[in-house]
């Protein structure tokens, strides 16, 4: 464990648990130090782990005992984090998005590169077999070449079971700021980047009823679209027509689809490591599942920092802060041009990182030795 990468936990909300079940006792890493504003869950979570010191916020940026910062704050103190810690020589790995705003997210990406360390964000749940079973066919022509694709993500709202629904509905929340993250990171493993934008949005409702927990039946205001759609022009000439809403009960389509000059790909939820890939050839009678042929398998939240940490000279990191910030400029623009009514460009770019050959469980968990050319 002596050389094993010494990882530090900001945050320790709900989702840390799921990091910390996939990090701890991993021989690759070793969580070292956990911090949170509230002091007392932040001793909570370290006397549950052997080894691991409850440190204030401050005190785990500058520990020389931490490598990689994983960032689990919320979305508003994710680039004020992050800055801290590479201001102190770590690297940095978040949660999704990189930043509430693309202006911090922008000067994260500039500290780290002129501080030499690197950064890496969420999702990681593209790099399951999922999304990769569904690349892998793509890059095998399995569709000839890829002349259109769809991604929908429809739901009534969250304020139907959370608690404290409030941060969706005010300044950076709303249905693709949310969950955008997963579906354009799969079009960009998929499709490659996008080079510009056309989007529209609406909010039907200028209230939200909570439907449950202590203010159950409490109204709260809507600041933000709840109806985020557009087009999405990728740089290889494929369009994507993208929807995300808080305003519709439910919905028969696919979460992507792609659709091919030979074929149509259906993807399966972008949040989720697995799922079903299925195809539909041209001439043919009916889809057909595709075997599982690429990605990590019963991926956990916390595979992407692994990778990261793990990708050594070899190649760059599959959940890369470059390709982070790219998704969160193309959600911006979206936004922006529903706001002013015209196409945007973009000024970033992310090229697909490399994809993920099907990687056994017990591989990536570490609970096998890994041949010297794996991933």
């Amino acid at each position: 464990m002596g050389d094993a990468h010494r990882i530090g936990v900001v945050g320790l909300g709900v989702i840390s648990r799921v990091y910390l079940d996939t990090l701890v006792g991993h021989p690759a890493v070793r969580v070292t130090a956990v911090a949170d504003l509230d002091a007392a869950r932040s001793a909570s979570v370290a006397a549950e782990l052997p080894g691991v010191e409850a440190l204030s916020v401050a005190e785990l940026l500058s520990s020389p005992d931490v490598d990689t910062v994983l960032n689990l704050t919320v979305p508003a103190a994710h680039a004020e984090i992050a800055l801290g810690a590479i201001g102190h020589g770590k690297n940095v790995y978040g949660e999704k998005p990189l930043a509430a705003e693309l202006v911090g997210a922008q000067a994260v990406m500039e500290a780290a590169a002129r501080a030499g360390v690197g950064v890496g964000c969420a999702p990681d749940t593209v790099l399951g077999t999922g999304i990769q079973t569904a690349r892998a066919a793509v890059a095998a022509g399995g569709i000839g070449r890829p002349q259109s694709a769809s991604a929908v993500m429809v739901t009534p709202g969250h304020e139907r079971w959370h608690p404290q629904p409030d941060f969706y509905y005010t300044a950076g929340g709303g249905p693709l700021l949310d969950m955008g993250p997963y579906y354009l990171a799969s079009l960009v493993h998929l499709l490659g980047p996008v080079r510009a934008v056309t989007g529209a949005g609406g909010r039907p409702r200028a209230e939200r009823v909570i439907g449950s927990g202590p203010r159950a039946g409490e109204r709260i205001p809507v600041e933000v679209d709840t109806h985020v759609t557009g087009v999405l022009e990728h740089a290889g000439g494929t369009l994507t027509t993208l929807t995300t809403s808080f305003d519709g009960v439910a919905t028969t389509a696919a979460p992507i689809e792609v659709h091919g000059e030979t074929g149509t790909l259906a993807v399966p939820d972008p949040n989720r490591f697995d799922g079903e890939v299925r195809i539909f050839a041209l001439g043919g009678t009916d889809w057909r599942t595709l075997p599982i042929s690429a990605g990590y398998a019963d991926g956990a939240r916390g595979v992407g920092l692994l990778d990261f940490v793990t990708a050594g000279e070899r190649r760059a990191p599959r959940a890369s802060g470059a390709l982070a910030l790219h998704v969160l400029e193309t959600m911006t623009a979206l936004l922006r041009s529903a706001a002013e009514g015209r196409r945007i460009e973009l000024t970033t770019s992310a090229e697909p990182p490399a994809p993920v050959p099907l990687t056994a469980a017990e591989e990536w968990r570490g609970e096998k030795s890994r041949p010297a050319d794996s991933p």
